[in-house]
């Protein structure tokens, strides 16, 4: 997109906030980068230069606008629908994996080396792995410093800084702020406020529009008693993160969707809000998505209907492919009741004092070792889910935003007693695969018959050629046809 000059104008100069996250405009003559729906009168085209990303911007020598502010923008969309190994690094870059374990860490978990990594980088975002984390980092330090109570010594080592030094030049160079001219410009005038220790609240940009019925309805409709919950107009639930554990309330607004995490170490906060975006599928682009969907007569009044349907995805891909095994053939009901009997007995109790949370989902190394006859499930089904856990504990089943969606798909169906639609539902969910597809599904044969479309699955995967890449979020528009509970936001 960034080397398209003209489009690129064009959307600068119409303001389009599909684009945002897409490219960023860097302006010659003030040394500033922008999004592309930045409010400010748009420069000259003669004093544009387009980037793939704000670490390459940022390495360009320029800093993020204040008005804006472009360091905040949605993830691009390609991220999520490519699965090229450059798609993959970024997935991992994302979730703090070059702050952990350092560049060779990335590598290591690619298969490449380090230098393949850095030319295949910078050949597409202008921009190394180093410096895609550093300007990661920043966003996260800048979160910390105008959200938090923290003094900025400690917020520099929880953004993932080395020293408190680097921390204040990255501020000053991508801001042109110090961090203390950055908290006073966030302070609020109205009232003081009792910031609550551990607690920090923020908002999670998306691209409009966003149909928030099925996404929070169907999370809050599957939640499993003790690890999540729908309270007070938001969907609630714990997280298991690298430097320990946390929780964290969502909650959709008209512009963004209101975040508010509880975290025992604050270093783990690049990583949830990773978590939580992928969760809510953020980073999608609907307006492309409904675009393709519409092409197709049949579906073009449900997308009308209510556009900008998301995919829900996961927190923890282990715990999803669990819990798609819980769900084989049984209601929404009993397979919440079989993960609460599982949460009660192997989960890693937690303090709530804001609801009633109170486990973690059990590890899959704490679930290899069950005994198979406390499982209230047919034997045959306890031997699928002992596999699976049993390969999840030992590393030769990896689900995670690395991993090769196919080769994942092909060692799930290798395992007894996974067909299709048990590997498509991971494939979707935990996965993330935009296009993850489940023609078997009793309600997409329903609503696909109802709409006229072909009700046998081979046909009807013949027919659903037309929506790739996107036929997980048509998935989403034939479920919304049925009166279930999981297509609808909780009162």
């Amino acid at each position: 997109m960034h080397t398209d000059t003209e489009r690129c104008v064009r959307a600068v100069r119409s303001k389009d906030a599909r684009f945002d996250g897409v490219f960023f405009t860097a302006v010659r003559t003030t040394r500033i980068y922008c999004r592309p729906s930045c409010p400010v009168a748009p420069p000259k085209p003669e004093n544009m230069e387009f980037h793939p990303s704000a670490a390459s911007c940022q390495r360009a020598g320029f800093r993020a606008c204040k008005r804006c502010r472009p360091d905040t923008s949605p993830g691009s969309p390609q991220w999520n629908v490519r699965a090229d190994a450059v798609a993959r690094a970024m997935r991992l870059i994302q979730d703090g994996v070059v702050d952990r374990e350092g560049v060779p860490g990335l590598a290591r978990r690619l298969g490449w080396s380090t230098r393949q990594i850095e030319r295949q980088l910078l050949a597409e975002l202008g921009a190394g792995p180093l410096a895609l984390a550093r300007a990661q980092r920043a966003q996260t330090a800048r979160v910390l410093v105008e959200t938090t109570p923290m003094p900025l010594g400690e917020v520099a080592f929880a953004a993932g800084f080395s020293s408190i030094r680097t921390f204040n030049d990255t501020v000053r160079e991508v801001f042109a702020l110090t961090p203390g001219e950055l908290r006073a410009r966030a302070a609020r005038p109205a009232g003081p406020r009792t910031p609550t220790p551990g607690v920090i609240s923020l908002r999670l940009p998306f691209r409009t529009p966003l149909e928030p019925s099925n996404l929070f309805g169907h999370l809050a409709a599957t939640a499993v008693p003790g690890v999540e919950e729908w309270r007070d107009g938001a969907y609630r639930r714990t997280l298991n993160l690298p430097y320990g554990h946390g929780t964290v309330a969502l909650a959709p607004r008209a512009d963004h969707i209101a975040c508010r995490l509880s975290l025992t170490d604050p270093r783990d906060l690049t990583h949830a809000i990773s978590r939580c975006r992928r969760l809510l599928d953020l980073d999608a682009d609907p307006v492309a998505v409904d675009e393709r969907l519409r092409a197709d007569l049949l579906l073009a009044p449900l997308v009308d209907a209510a556009p900008g349907r998301r995919v829900p995805g996961s927190v923890d891909p282990a715990e999803f492919a669990v819990r798609a095994v819980l769900g084989q053939q049984v209601s929404t009901a009993a397979a919440r009741t079989h993960a609460a009997r599982l949460v009660a007995a192997h989960g890693t109790p937690v303090d709530d004092p804001e609801g009633g949370l109170t486990h973690l989902f059990p590890e899959p190394a704490a679930l290899a070792a069950l005994d198979p006859e406390t499982l209230a499930l047919p034997r045959s089904r306890r031997t699928t889910l002992l596999t699976l856990v049993r390969a999840l504990a030992d590393g030769t089943l990896p689900l995670g935003p690395a991993d090769d969606r196919e080769e994942a798909r092909a060692r799930l169906l290798a395992l007894p007693g996974f067909g299709p639609w048990t590997t498509e539902i991971i494939a979707m969910r935990a996965l993330g695969d935009p296009d993850a597809f489940l023609p078997g599904d009793l309600g997409v044969r329903r609503a696909a018959e109802g709409l006229g479309l072909p009700g046998t699955p081979a046909a009807l995967t013949a027919r659903a050629a037309r929506w790739r890449p996107w036929r997980a979020y048509a998935v989403q528009y034939l479920w919304a046809t049925d009166s279930h509970p999981i297509n609808h936001l909780p009162s």
